[in-house]
């Protein structure tokens, strides 16, 4: 069975909104990432190190919509151009897929999810995606958190867990690092 892992940005109060600031990340404090912390390439070694894990990515549409076009293009992302993508949408048409960013299927539902964590391969990674994560979270998909915890409070936005009335989930600490800006590393997987 392959794991499916969200990794991402994430303020102390849990808001994963806006972490860069760029097109398509319209919160207030968007850009809170860079701006007014320290940085420090050592922070951000947790993307690195997830790069050998990776074996395809997993969007929701408003994230595809926003990262494809960017990403295809930028040599931070190189290493992900060829990988498989799989987007979780109801209303994303095959010809709005972005062509050159290597093969991308569109899973329609949770049970497609569900087939493709059954596939053969590695670990599959969301980036973004907080609603996509919420309700694959909600339905028991998803295996494992990395998470890069930054030392601001953002008040408002969308937060990578639901407030949904739901049954206490047990994660176990695989890994934390704290950096001196403030900024601290946390991996949990998910104890079924």
């Amino acid at each position: 069975m392959r794991d499916l892992i969200y990794t991402g940005f994430m303020s102390l109060d849990g808001v994963v909104d806006s972490p860069g600031g760029g097109p398509g990340e319209e919160h207030r404090s968007g850009g809170w990432v860079v701006k007014d912390i320290e940085f420090l390439p050592e922070a951000f070694s947790l993307k690195g190190e997830e790069l050998e894990d990776t074996t395809a990515l997993m969007f929701g549409r408003r994230s595809y919509e926003a990262f494809a076009p960017i990403w295809r293009d930028s040599d931070d992302h190189a290493a992900y151009k060829d990988l498989p993508k799989y987007v979780v949408s109801t209303t994303l048409s095959d010809d709005a897929l972005v062509e050159g960013w290597g093969p991308t299927t569109i899973l329609r539902s949770a049970d497609d999810v569900v087939e493709l964590k059954k596939s053969e391969g590695g670990a599959i990674f969301i980036h973004g995606s907080a609603e996509l994560a919420r309700r694959l979270s909600e339905a028991g998909l998803i295996d494992r958190y990395h998470l890069l915890v930054f030392p601001v409070l953002l008040g408002a936005g969308k937060s990578l867990f639901t407030e949904a009335d739901r049954d206490k989930q047990v994660l176990s600490l695989r890994a934390s690092e704290a950096y001196p800006n403030g900024i601290v590393k946390l991996i949990y997987d998910v104890v079924s």
